[in-house]
């Protein structure tokens, strides 16, 4: 019998790498004859390089980069095999990320996306023909002129003087007049970049990456407006210099507009996390034959069941009419819909247990739970 473990990381107590070990030891002792597949997952956001590379046993990598105000900091990435050939993985939020902003230095009118300009580069150096990219966590709100900058593209003032790149930013978008392509690395060309996007927002207006992040990275009202307006500057500009409108697109307004800035600058692909994940690590494939499989993620409510990690698997495993169970630290409103989307069954690891002493105890709960789920499994199928 074949089972696949394909978890997503429970948040404060287990990364998706280690969720999947928990469940594969605990179907292991219910099922010892098992063939276990370990395929640790994610949606995009944090923990992607580390689910990734777990699960297709890729490399990885350090690199120092420019943090999202400027000083020194060392992102992870890494480097796997994949169906395209050499293939990247990154997060933005490990170079541009608002955990990397202390709280009273929030501003996204300041902050750059220079330093996710650097990985794309250090990805390019390690001769890669795919690049995936998640852009959740950003501190930004630079519309990807940062990335650019450090790509090769030039960003000329009303003088036609070239913009210092350590200036780009989301403050000073309306002083770019030009932009100028002619210096960008060629090697991208050559390169397929798909980015992991779990939003819809636009770059510009109520429902765009100003008004609606800004805030929270740290923007006043004020801020937002002149962020707002900036950004439909710099779309305008992405039309008349670059003939791509992008503004209005579903995800455009991703992580401070670079959503928008990497479509219009690199002609990336936008691409549900969920979705990009699965397909990078196979697991279509993977599932395939399987006679059980188990997800599971910190918390499972109405929200994650719009199409996150679990609905995403439970959905390919059907495909291969393959029952999909998911063992999960808690649930929410809108969890008695989890069948309608896929789940054969949900089990909270630690019913009954403060919440607290369900975190400290995960990988031992889990293990537990994964177990009970394998044996309660076989019994209704002998």
């Amino acid at each position: 019998m074949k089972i696949v473990c394909a978890p997503d990381k429970f948040k404060g107590s287990l990364t998706a790498r280690q969720a999947a070990a928990a469940m594969a030891a605990g179907a292991g002792r219910a099922l010892p004859g098992a063939v276990i597949d370990q395929c640790p997952v994610a949606d995009g956001g944090e923990g992607t390089v580390d689910a990734m590379l777990a699960a297709t046993g890729g490399a990885r990598r350090v690199t120092a980069v420019t943090g999202p105000v400027g000083e020194p900091v060392r992102a992870e990435w890494g480097t796997f095999d994949g169906a395209d050939g050499a293939t990247a993985v990154i997060e933005m939020a490990a170079a541009s990320g608002l955990a990397l902003v202390p709280r009273f230095e929030r501003d996204p009118a300041k902050t750059t996306t220079w330093g996710t300009g650097e990985l794309l580069m250090a990805a390019l150096d390690a001769g890669v023909s795919r690049i995936i990219l998640g852009i959740g966590g950003s501190a930004t709100n630079d519309g990807g002129v940062g990335a650019a900058a450090a790509l090769g593209v030039r960003f000329l003032d009303g003088l036609g003087s070239l913009i210092p790149a350590a200036t780009l930013c989301g403050g000073i978008l309306d002083q770019i007049v030009g932009i100028d392509t002619t210096w960008i690395d060629p090697r991208l060309a050559r390169v397929r970049i798909t980015v992991a996007c779990d939003v819809s927002n636009p770059m510009t207006g109520p429902n765009g990456a100003a008004s609606v992040y800004g805030p929270q990275k740290g923007a006043t009202p004020a801020q937002v407006e002149m962020l707002d307006r900036n950004l439909r500057h710099l779309a305008e500009l992405f039309r008349s210099e670059l003939g791509r409108d992008v503004e209005h697109l579903p995800g455009a307004g991703a992580a401070g507009a670079m959503g928008g800035g990497l479509m219009a600058f690199l002609g990336a692909e936008l691409s549900p996390g969920i979705a990009m994940v699965l397909d990078a690590v196979g697991f279509d494939r993977r599932v395939a034959g399987a006679a059980l499989c188990m997800t599971g993620e910190g918390r499972l409510d109405g929200g994650s069941l719009a199409g996150k990690v679990c609905v995403g698997v439970a959905r390919t495993a059907a495909k291969h009419d393959v029952r999909t169970v998911a063992l999960v630290g808690a649930t929410g409103p809108g969890v008695e819909r989890a069948g309608e989307a896929g789940l054969a069954a949900v089990r909270v690891i630690g019913e009954g247990l403060p919440q607290e002493e369900s975190i400290l105890r995960a990988a031992e709960l889990l293990e537990k739970a994964a177990e009970r789920a394998v044996r309660e499994f076989v019994t209704q199928n002998k």
